[in-house]
């Protein structure tokens, strides 16, 4: 398992992005997308149809693009069937592993303002209410999600790593070590004088 300061053994394509919701995988998607010139396919889009509705066809979906030769995407449900498809693809997996206070901040301001302000997400879908989000039934509430959830990657990686062994795991600890992570690569031979500046565009990173 790498760390933000090791170099990598190969120009990755495909690269999965994991982590807790909040955590951040859907803008540093955007940025490999923009370092890189893979396509970001958000996994969120080809999940929720309209109404929060699960789409039918969302694993073909996802069998779609994985099979494609460049892609960045976030690594999620996993309980739908996704590991099996997208692991044995990708190249490289980005794992945002952040401290508790800095996922609970931005989940709660990323929370808080697309529900006052009633964010278009996807597929003609908007935020739900925040008493909703943060009070609701279990299902529903994106905070409790969060703690459920908070150490399932650390448990997880263990076999991720066994299970496979081609993939190459950068474990980030920091948003401070992203944008490290970052700002090496746009240094490097791969993509001289790319940008990291956050893209203007918020999306739901669960």
């Amino acid at each position: 398992m790498l760390s933000a300061d090791d170099p990598l053994p190969v120009q990755p394509d495909r690269i999965l992005i994991a982590g807790v919701s909040g955590s951040g995988k859907t803008t540093l998607a955007r940025h490999i997308e923009q370092l890189w010139g893979v396509r970001h396919i958000e996994i969120d889009a080809l999940y929720h149809g309209p109404g929060w509705v699960p789409r039918p066809s969302f694993l073909d979906d996802v069998r779609a693009f994985a099979a494609e030769d460049r892609w960045v995407t976030e690594w999620q449900y996993t309980s739908k069937g996704t590991d099996t498809i997208l692991a044995p693809r990708a190249q490289l997996l980005l794992w945002l592993d952040y401290p508790y206070r800095v996922v609970r901040t931005r989940l709660l301001r990323r929370t808080l303002g697309r529900g006052i302000l009633r964010t278009p997400l996807w597929n003609g879908n908007v935020e739900k209410p925040i008493w909703r989000m943060i009070g609701g039934a279990p299902e529903e509430n994106i905070l409790r999600w969060q703690t459920d959830t908070l150490h399932t990657w650390a448990e997880r990686m263990p076999k991720v790593v066994e299970d496979y062994p081609h993939l190459t795991v950068v474990r980030l600890r920091h948003p401070r070590e992203t944008e490290r992570w970052l700002q090496a690569r746009s240094q490097g031979p791969e993509a001289p004088g790319a940008s990291t500046a956050p893209p203007k565009r918020r999306s739901r990173d669960r």
